[in-house]
C-alpha cells in the first residue's frame, strides 16, 4: 500500500487550484472580505493555509473544525466540503544516550466554511471589514520602505526590476514608468523579499540561475511575500499576472517536487516577519564596473 505524503496533498491541493485558473498567491483584496481565519480562536490563518483559503475566495472567509461545529451546537450541511489545513507538530523521540530529541511532524486537519454550518448563533459570527475601504495605500508602502532599518540600496531610473545579492541592490525603473502607483510598489516588494534571502539576513539559497528549480522556488517564495505585503498595506496584488506560460512553468516544477509549494509559503511569511520586524516604527496594517551596465546574477520580476 502506498505510504499516506502529505507534501503530496498539500501539492496537488495547490496544482488543482491553479488549473482551475486561479493562482492562490494573487489576492484580490479590493474585492472579497478580510483574511481567513479560525471563527472560535479569531486568528489569520498564516503560511500555506493562508494562500490555500484564500484561493476560494469566500464572502465569508471564517473557517471552524468539526470539533468546533459540535461544540458550538451547529450542523454541517448536507454535501458540504471540507478544507485542508497543515500544522507543525513536535514530536519527542528517546536517543540512545538516554536523551530526547523534539522533531517537526506536518499533520492536517479539515475545517468547514461558515456558510456551510448551520444553526449557529449568529451573534457570534463576528462581521469582517472588507479591504475596499478608504486608505491612503500609496503611504502604507513608503512608510514600511522608509521606516526598514536594514533595508538594501534601491537604485530607480533603471530599465528593468531585480534584486543583485552580490551587492545587495534593487534595481527599478522610474515610477512614473507604470501603469499604477500601486503596481510599483507591488514590484518593489517583490525584490524586497528576494533581499531578504541575502546572507546577512534570512541565507535563503541564492544561488541559482533563470530556469533552475532554486530560481523557480525564490521568484515563488518572492510572490508570495510580496502579496501579502500588499495586502498589509491596502493595496491591490498585481505580482505576476502576465502569462499563462508562467503559471504552466509552476505546474510543472509543483509536480516535480511535492514539498515546494509548503516550503515557499514557511520562507515568504518568515521573509514578510522579517521586514515588519525590522521598522523604526510598528506596522499599522491597512487591513489593520563598466561603461556598459552588466547585469549580474540576479531576480528579476
Amino acid at each position: 500500500m502506498k505510504r499516506f505524503d502529505i507534501y503530496e496533498m498539500v501539492t496537488n491541493l495547490i496544482i488543482q487550484r491553479l488549473e482551475a485558473g486561479v493562482v492562490p498567491w494573487q489576492m484580490p483584496w479590493k474585492s472579497t472580505g478580510a483574511m481567513p481565519r479560525n471563527l472560535v480562536s479569531k486568528k489569520a490563518y498564516r503560511g500555506f493555509n493562508f494562500w490555500y483559503l484564500l484561493s476560494f475566495n469566500f464572502e465569508n472567509p471564517l473557517f471552524l473544525t468539526f470539533n468546533q461545529v459540535k461544540q458550538l451546537g451547529g450542523s454541517i450541511s448536507k454535501g458540504s466540503k471540507s478544507y485542508q489545513v497543515i500544522f507543525w507538530k513536535l514530536r519527542e523521540y528517546k536517543q540512545k544516550d538516554g536523551s530526547t530529541e523534539e522533531v517537526p511532524m506536518l499533520r492536517y486537519y479539515r475545517v468547514f466554511n461558515v456558510e456551510d454550518v448551520g444553526g449557529l448563533d449568529l451573534a457570534k459570527i463576528p462581521q469582517l471589514q472588507s479591504h475596499d475601504h478608504e486608505f491612503n495605500s500609496i503611504e502604507a508602502c513608503a512608510n514600511i520602505l522608509d521606516n526598514w532599518l536594514d533595508k538594501p540600496v534601491i537604485e530607480t531610473g533603471k530599465s528593468y526590476a531585480c534584486y543583485i545579492p552580490s551587492s545587495d541592490v534593487i534595481r527599478m525603473p522610474d515610477p512614473r514608468t507604470f501603469f499604477t502607483d500601486s503596481g510599483y510598489f507591488s514590484t518593489l516588494f517583490h525584490e524586497c523579499v528576494h533581499c531578504v534571502g541575502h546572507a546577512k539576513r534570512l541565507k535563503r539559497d541564492m544561488s541559482g540561475h533563470f530556469g533552475d528549480h532554486s530560481y523557480g522556488q525564490e521568484e515563488l517564495i518572492a510572490e508570495m511575500g510580496a502579496a501579502y505585503l500588499c495586502g498589509i498595506c491596502g493595496i491591490e496584488n498585481e505580482t505576476i499576472n502576465n502569462s499563462a506560460a508562467y503559471i504552466q512553468s509552476w505546474l510543472s516544477k509543483l509536480k516535480n517536487d511535492n514539498k515546494l509549494v509548503v516550503m515557499a509559503a514557511s520562507h515568504a511569511q518568515r521573509a514578510v516577519d522579517y521586514i515588519l520586524e525590522h521598522q523604526r516604527k510598528p506596522v499599522v496594517s491597512s487591513n489593520s564596473n563598466s561603461e556598459k551596465e552588466a547585469i549580474p546574477v540576479s531576480f528579476s520580476f
